[in-house]
């Protein structure tokens, strides 16, 4: 099987050299049906995107750098990030109780709000917060958590913009830490924002906050595949939850492997949605915003299966090489004072990258240069090399910003042992002669 896999994938590199492709490449065959984005197929909304959430390659681009588009609850994504990466730097834990405000209270009580009623001067706990606030998208958690985090909400806020700015987002407005429209704020908007402002983003920054969440704190799924909790069970603000996701076990529009994001409502309905879901062997990222007049709270989950449908149905997981196989042309590298001439190199893991159907190309970077600056002895499993993985499309979609390839580490694989004394000298005599001589 390992011999077959080898000589599948060294004649797929034949066929890239031939292509001009650097690296390994694919066999190109194209059909009008082979990407996220064609055609024949679109989302009945303003805008819509979907990637592969290991790499941050786009599958499908519908009007996606549309910045105009209020997003709603689907801004306590970001605040959700921040909560835990105060907890990720030991600023806070789950267990740190934050106490509800008078503004926290009023916001939980107010009818326009979506909510529910949290006690004024009651402490609850940042996971009970983030339960609140991620499954039934509770405004009044939202604030809770950021006036604990940050001392008060335009504070967090900055945190926020700050946070969106590292990750190379400019074109978003965020002006507070619910995505409730500044109009039922009252008095509490962030100071010099006006009364009519709520939060915009596009559809790309979405999946961007997305990407980093599921990266850094996958734990967050914990929470959002959630169907039903119970709040602050015990406490004066105790109160049963359910999810707002409807791609959850339950409703007529679930989906099997979907465990989270989140929902956000513009209009009456929910007309907003970040959704993840795992099939086929990749779990994607999809976002749609501003659906086209919805009926009920189902017409943007039946979009977001349909997107879903789309991009499982166009895209694939596409296997490059086996944990503890090697590379083509890349099978052994010289470490510095070692024994042996040569050490094998072997993956560190399964590598696969999501592809279009029949048109699997993409190119192979081999960076060896970690390896020839290691000396020996080196324990097996060293990592002394990596690769670094390109996905082409003839639609040309790329990578989200900020996410431009699969990087994938490759060790030694077994102990690679010193040479002794006498030919360590030699060699680095020969070196220093072919170097500074």
């Amino acid at each position: 099987m390992k011999a077959m896999k080898k000589f599948g994938i060294l004649c797929l590199v034949l066929l890239g050299l031939l292509s001009n492709l650097t690296g390994l490449g694919g066999l190109s065959v194209k059909s009008d049906d082979d990407t996220g984005a064609t055609s024949n197929f679109s989302v009945a909304a303003k805008s819509a995107i979907a990637v592969d959430a290991a790499s941050g390659k786009i599958l499908y681009d519908q009007n996606a750098t549309d910045q105009t588009t209020p997003i709603a609850s689907i801004t306590k994504l970001l605040t959700a990030y921040l909560v835990y990466q105060a907890i990720s730097e030991g600023k806070i834990t789950l267990n740190t109780k934050f106490t509800i405000s008078q503004y926290a209270h009023d916001l939980s009580e107010n009818s326009a709000s979506s909510g529910i009623p949290m006690a004024q001067g009651e402490k609850i706990s940042v996971k009970e917060l983030l339960n609140a606030l991620l499954i039934p998208s509770a405004n009044s958690a939202a604030v809770a958590l950021a006036e604990g985090i940050a001392g008060s909400e335009p504070k967090f806020v900055d945190l926020m913009r700050a946070q969106m700015k590292a990750w190379g987002v400019t074109d978003a407005t965020i002006v507070n830490a619910s995505g409730l429209p500044n109009s039922i704020l009252g008095s509490n908007i962030y100071p010099g924002s006006s009364t009519s402002a709520t939060n915009t983003m596009s559809a790309e920054d979405v999946a961007i906050i997305c990407m980093h969440l599921l990266q850094d704190y996958p734990q967050v799924l914990n929470v959002t595949k959630t169907e039903e909790a119970v709040f602050d069970q015990g406490g004066a603000s105790q109160a049963d939850i359910s999810t707002t996701n409807q791609l959850l076990p339950g409703f007529a529009t679930s989906r099997a492997g979907s465990d989270g994001l989140k929902t956000g409502s513009v209009t009456n309905f929910v007309d907003c949605f970040a959704g993840t879901t795992v099939q086929n062997g990749f779990r994607i990222i999809t976002v749609i915003l501003d659906i086209n007049d919805p009926v009920d709270n189902t017409s943007i989950f039946t979009q977001t299966n349909n997107l879903m449908n789309q991009v499982y149905g166009t895209w694939q997981a596409y296997g490059i090489v086996a944990k503890g196989e090697s590379l083509p042309h890349h099978e052994t590298m010289s470490i510095m004072d070692a024994k042996e001439d040569k050490s094998n190199v072997v993956a560190k893991s399964d590598i696969s990258v999501v592809v279009p159907m029949n048109d699997p190309v993409y190119s192979v970077k081999f960076d060896s240069s970690k390896g020839r600056t290691l000396v020996a002895p080196v324990k097996a499993g060293t990592v002394v090399a990596q690769a670094t993985i390109t996905v082409t499309d003839k639609n040309g979609l790329g990578y989200l910003p900020g996410f431009h390839a699969t990087v994938c580490d490759f060790t030694v694989d077994h102990d690679v042992a010193r040479a002794n004394p006498f030919v360590v000298l030699w060699d680095h005599f020969v070196r220093f002669v072919n170097t500074q001589l």
